[in-house]
């Protein structure tokens, strides 16, 4: 059962000003939204500071003055709040999931298929997503659950950044929930009120007849909506630039060979495509429309940008097993969500060519199976667990190595390893240790190699010294150990020895 995603922007008129203005309003001072009408001017947003002092959203303009000396104050623009709603939807299809659109004025709203999994779990895929919106200086709240509607209520009305309704919990969380959750228009929400009905539980419970009479079918279905009884489809935003195409089938379709059979049919229209505008996909989402007016997606993702139909077609084709056609599916869309210009490279450039090993592919069909994949590569540092970095497995050499002369263990533990040890002297290597509670005599040791803490990034490493020891032990297993110190000044170290590596 696909899950739904609801992100709530609750500042997002005052977060866009204090982004986009250029600092023209102070962090520190309040600043509130103004909308009019005639004569008529009101709050329309207010961000926290400005609510910490009383002023709500609906309160007359002149009496928000009246309580705020010097009140920063900014006309309302509902066009650009609701284009910089569009760009972060565009942002959350780019990122998380094929299936996103526009949830109201203040909100986005995704299906998580195929998309938490990535991100290591709804709470990390959550979590992750209000950090990052966090660092574009936007405030965010985000849940969820089943239904859209639920997802779309809780964001709303909890004070939690993130929120994870468990599966087939949602009719005990929204039975509580006020009913102006439900996405019903303010008449009929006012309607209701004067019935006595004030949460989604007490509305549930009302006979269905009486309410459609009075108030039109709108009411049954976003109850339906909300507790999944019907469903409610997520039109998938499209704009003008990102590249579709598509295909609608009279019958519908269901093997998994006759999808594998329009799939690439769409990707050869979709490279032709890209072609004329010179461009290369490097995402591209496969939406499959049911007969039960539901929809499934399969994302691929690419290294670079290409536009090969016969590599698109196998990565899409790859994930046919995920798809569940029940029924059957009545249309397939194919998006290049994310496209990049593709230069053509000359093939040959000499009579003798010489084999370049493109691991591309390989890499492109593993990432897509779900498998997260890097390189390693060397920092300037002398430290040695600072000594490297991840980087993508198709990114750029750095250019960077590793300037020493002495030798480094195949296999560097991610944190030193405190060991146990027996010294001749406090300043030579040990002649006895104990590592993961197995004892070893050592036999041979070459060093030291003298390792100084790196102060201009730390004051406290200004004295820090480090001695390791390549040391081997009767079995023949060489190891890569230190001292902390520099065995006579307590100042500069521990004293104590740890095992950051082992030769292979």
């Amino acid at each position: 059962m696909p899950r739904v995603v609801s992100v709530y922007f609750p500042y997002l008129a005052t977060d866009r000003i204090r982004k986009h203005g250029g600092g023209a309003v102070p962090a520190d001072q309040p600043l509130v939204v103004v909308s009019k009408s005639g004569s008529k001017r009101w709050i329309s947003a207010a961000d926290t500071a400005a609510r910490k002092l009383g002023l709500k959203t609906g309160m007359p303009a002149s009496k928000a003055q009246a309580m705020v000396a010097n009140l920063n104050m900014v006309d309302a623009d509902p066009v650009a709040d609701a284009a910089a709603v569009e760009r972060l939807a565009l942002w959350a299809l780019r990122q998380y999931s094929p299936v996103v659109a526009v949830d109201g004025l203040d909100g986005i709203v995704l299906d998580t298929e195929g998309a938490d999994h990535l991100q290591g779990g709804e709470d990390l895929l959550l979590s992750g997503m209000v950090n990052k919106l966090r660092g574009l200086r936007l405030t965010a709240r985000a849940a969820v659950a089943d239904t859209w509607g639920a997802a779309h209520a809780i964001a709303r009305l909890t004070s939690a950044e993130t929120t994870v309704v468990p599966k087939g919990d949602v009719a005990k969380i929204v039975v509580g929930l006020p009913i102006h959750c439900l996405r019903l228009p303010a008449d009929t929400i006012q309607g209701l009120r004067v019935m006595g009905i004030e949460t989604v539980g007490e509305l549930s419970a009302m006979p269905r007849a009486p309410l459609t009479l009075r108030f039109g079918n709108e009411v049954g279905r976003r109850l339906d909506q909300m507790f999944g009884r019907v469903a409610e489809p997520i039109e998938p935003l499209r704009t003008p630039e990102l590249v579709e195409v598509s295909r609608n089938f009279q019958e519908p379709i269901g093997a998994a060979e006759t999808i594998a059979k329009y799939v690439g049919k769409l990707v050869v229209q979709l490279s032709a495509r890209l072609e004329e505008r010179g461009l290369g996909v490097r995402r591209s989402d496969l939406v499959i429309h049911r007969v039960d007016n539901t929809r499934q997606s399969v994302r691929a993702g690419l290294q670079k940008p290409v536009r090969d139909p016969r590599r698109l077609t196998r990565l899409l084709c790859d994930q046919i097993e995920k798809i569940d056609p029940g029924f059957g599916i009545e249309k397939m869309a194919l998006t290049a969500v994310m496209a990049e210009p593709l230069s053509e490279k000359q093939i040959a450039s000499s009579l003798i060519e010489e084999a370049v090993l493109d691991v591309t592919p390989l890499v492109d069909i593993l990432g897509n199976r779900g498998q997260r994949l890097y390189r390693m590569t060397p920092v300037a540092s002398d430290v040695p667990e600072r000594s490297l970095r991840r980087i993508g497995p198709t990114d750029d050499e750095t250019g960077a190595d590793w300037a020493v002369n002495w030798p480094r263990p195949s296999r560097l533990l991610p944190y030193p390893e405190p060991i146990e040890t027996l010294a001749v002297l406090p300043d030579q290597p040990p002649v006895l240790l104990t590592w993961r509670g197995r004892r070893r005599r050592i036999l041979r040791a070459d060093g030291p190699e003298r390792i100084f803490g790196e102060w201009w990034i730390r004051p406290r490493e200004m004295q820090a010294v480090r001695d390791y020891f390549v040391v081997e032990d009767e079995r023949g297993e060489r190891l890569w150990v230190f001292r902390a110190g520099d065995g006579v000044d307590t100042e500069t170290g521990s004293h104590r020895w740890f095992l950051h590596g082992v030769f292979g």
